[in-house]
């Protein structure tokens, strides 16, 4: 089963995105380096630790049904949501030289624990206040290109593995009630989780309350196995036990020509 729950999905553009993998990402994203532990996923393990910077190019991945216009420009999306932290450092750099992009407009949106995207609230099977903006907004990154988010552990809904969606503009100018609007749209992708972090926070609450059957990344129609190249996260534990949360990290490149 795909994003679209009946609805036509957005085809893959030609664009790509480049994703720094290994040493590349741990120099790149603020907060990767802490030291691995057993709830860290190294996106590339194997890379020796003085490896030249590697840079690996993947295609751009469908937006899905639920994207709303008009998100809030904030770098604290949870709006009072429940659920684990998770902090993202996002990093971008241009594709054909890896050098930072500053001033890029860094946008995701997610469901909540229950599956339920704020805007589509009832889509899948719960009923709960709705403003349309919970789990949704974005930063311009900073001059080392790097966008910090706070939100929450996405939950999962009925065809779909836990996951993140991302998209990356330039050029925005920022609005008086506090989104954006013009630039150009450079990059539509997702974002991923390890499975054996995700099996540990579904036994959390209110993660534990989804009754939902969960789809595991190994049977989801979006992700292909491919890593960070395909949106696979590193994610580093905040603290000693799942709840208190964790940093996830990935450096996205784009072609902006």
């Amino acid at each position: 089963m795909t994003d679209t729950h009946g609805a036509t999905p957005t085809p893959v553009g030609r664009r790509t995105v480049l994703i720094a993998t290994g040493t590349t990402a741990a120099v790149l994203a603020v907060g990767a380096a802490a030291p691995p532990s057993p709830t860290t996923t190294e996106a590339a393990a194997s890379t020796p630790a003085a490896a030249a910077a590697v840079c690996t190019l993947t295609e751009e991945m469908t937006e899905g049904p639920y994207y709303l216009d008009g998100a809030l420009v904030r770098a604290d999306v949870t709006e009072g949501k429940a659920g684990i932290p998770l902090k993202l450092a996002l990093t971008v750099v241009d594709d054909s030289t890896c050098a930072a992009i500053s001033g890029a407009l860094v946008e995701i949106w997610h469901c909540d624990a229950l599956g339920e995207y704020s805007g589509y609230v009832g889509n899948n099977g719960h009923s709960e206040p709705d403003d349309g903006t919970f789990l949704r907004g974005g930063v311009l990154t900073n001059t080392a290109g790097l966008a910090a988010i706070t939100t929450v552990y996405p939950g999962w809904y009925r065809g779909r593995c836990v996951h993140l969606h991302v998209k990356v503009h330039t050029g925005v100018t920022l609005t008086s009630d506090g989104s954006f609007t013009g630039g150009r749209e450079l990059h539509t992708g997702q974002l991923f989780i390890d499975e054996a972090i995700t099996t540990a926070v579904a036994r959390i609450s209110p993660y534990s309350t989804n009754t939902v059957t969960r789809t595991t990344l190994a049977q989801d129609s979006i992700y292909d196995d491919g890593g960070a190249a395909s949106g696979l996260m590193t994610l580093t534990a905040l603290g000693s036990s799942t709840s208190s949360g964790y940093t996830g990290t990935l450096t996205l490149g784009v072609r902006r020509s």
